[in-house]
């Protein structure tokens, strides 16, 4: 049969055709160092642990702070978002493999006819001899349709959605890796805080007891009223920082909270506890920048939605060719339901179908010239995200080596200082220094170790930047073209 032979050649050159039109993605390169500037510095720290850069946080050696992340991953509402945006790239991907298959469709009716005798058919009827005003149809077909490929704009346009479900897959993952390291990263503010509320704290109790003796040598006619006064106002000083602390320390608890996807105040009671600021791991390995680019799900991320625009380039440009598509039906049709699968009743129908955008060039060149230009800008973002990455990578580590190195001078600086402040107590009871000398002592103090308990928060805190910015915390083997073929979604 001529249709047949026809329908046969145009499904093998749907089959055998192996190119698309447009261009074919090519990976841009783009220019990075060997190493990284401190990685030399950073791996002669000498502190606690080597880390692990699937479970970094685990690493810090906190099992409550171990505890949050894990429920931050399980319940922050972002993550939920990012998962939602996941299912729906898959649905388009799906759609885009369908697109490439043959569809089939079923229909059927039974309907009953009252001819109008005022229309030019029912006029004409109406001359017939014995002429019928109701009629009856019954229907049953099938109908299938096949859009043959030959020019390749619709594999461009499964490549597109494969490398969006890439993009949302890897953006799931960045925002996995965000949500663990501003769970932590809050947890070690916390815990900041509430280690200076404590030393202010302390500092209040030591001021109130210095009050008590200047108040009882005041009694004695050894000290001035002035300095009882010097004494009150020194420790209203001390005591004015609490409440700044301790707004911070609330917002920084309702913030922990709301990563946690619960409404502000759930884990205030279970976060009062005595507790220390956790210690950074060691970063024995850092790789290299170039490893970024599989390392860091929001580089694989910006690659992904540049494939995508590259493959809409060579979509857009597939209308400039013809769309050829095939047709049939195969179904039954009579006016008598007992006759509806005789053979008389049988009908079929076979369509090779041609659709040309052939007067539409103008309309078709704007729309590549769009894709051009959103590739253009995909690629831009691309290569400032990689550059960008490095410069995060950069600043992580030369911070988390200056704050460790400002803490172990400021721990040193403040035994000192509480030595000094002992040693001026003892010297104002004997008579051998002013209470000006202990109230200074005293002030001195509490900026030496309130700045040491700031610079042990912002090392732990830049240990946890640089967790995150060379992209710890995720698996970058499930983002591969084989994991993809396991769960089927690399197309056909």
């Amino acid at each position: 049969m001529p249709f047949l032979r026809v329908v046969a050649l145009a499904a093998s050159a749907s089959l055998l055709a192996g190119c698309s039109v447009g261009p074919d993605y090519q990976r841009p390169t783009v220019p990075l160092a060997e190493r990284y500037t401190g990685r030399q510095v950073v791996g002669a720290r000498n502190v606690v642990a080597t880390a692990d850069f699937k479970t970094w946080w685990e690493c810090f050696n906190d099992p409550e702070m171990s505890a949050l992340v894990d429920k931050a991953l399980a319940q922050n509402l972002d993550l939920a978002r990012a998962q939602a945006r996941v299912t729906q790239a898959r649905a388009g991907l799906g759609a885009a493999n369908a697109a490439l298959l043959p569809s089939a469709t079923s229909n059927g009716q039974a309907a009953r006819v009252y001819q109008s005798v005022e229309t030019p058919l029912g006029r004409v009827l109406r001359a017939t001899p014995d002429y019928n005003r109701y009629g009856n149809n019954y229907e049953m077909n099938l109908n299938a349709s096949w859009e043959l490929d030959l020019f390749g704009g619709l594999r461009r346009g499964r490549e597109a959605a494969l490398a969006d479900y890439q993009a949302s897959e890897a953006g799931f993952a960045a925002t996995r890796l965000s949500v663990a390291a501003q769970t932590a990263d809050i947890y070690i503010s916390i815990r900041g805080l509430q280690t200076r509320l404590r030393i202010t704290q302390r500092q209040v109790d030591t001021q109130q007891d210095l009050l008590s003796k200047v108040r009882l040598l005041q009694s004695k006619g050894l000290a001035a009223e002035f300095q009882v006064h010097q004494t009150e106002g020194e420790l209203s000083q001390v005591r004015a920082s609490m409440p700044v602390l301790q707004a911070a320390l609330d917002a920084a608890i309702n913030a922990l909270d709301v990563m946690l996807g619960t409404s502000p105040g759930t884990h205030r009671a279970e976060l009062n506890g005595e507790s220390v600021i956790p210690r950074a791991p060691q970063l024995i390995e850092t790789g290299s920048p170039a490893d970024l680019l599989r390392r860091r799900p929001d580089l694989i991320a910006a690659e992904s939605r540049l494939k995508a625009a590259n493959a809409h380039i060579g979509e857009s440009i597939s209308e400039y060719y013809p769309k050829f598509s095939l047709g049939g039906l195969l179904g039954t049709a009579t006016t008598q339901s007992g006759n509806l699968f005789s053979s008389g009743a049988a009908q079929s129908a076979g369509v090779l179908g041609l659709r040309w955008r052939l007067f539409d060039f103008g309309r078709i060149n704007a729309q590549i010239e769009q894709a051009r230009g959103q590739e253009a800008e995909a690629l831009a973002a691309y290569r400032f995200s990689v550059l960008a990455a490095t410069e995060d990578v950069e600043n992580a580590l030369s911070t988390l080596v200056n704050r460790e190195a400002q803490a172990t001078i400021l721990t040193a600086g403040e035994t000192s200082l509480r030595s000094a402040r002992l040693s001026s107590f003892i010297a104002y009871q004997a008579g051998a220094a002013s209470l000006i000398d202990v109230l200074n002592a005293d002030e001195t103090l509490l900026r030496a170790s309130d700045a040491k308990v700031q610079a042990q928060t912002e090392s732990a805190r830049a240990a946890i930047a640089a967790f995150r910015a060379l992209g710890g915390g995720w698996d970058p083997l499930a983002q591969s073209p084989s994991k993809l073929q396991k769960k089927g979604l690399s197309g056909l």
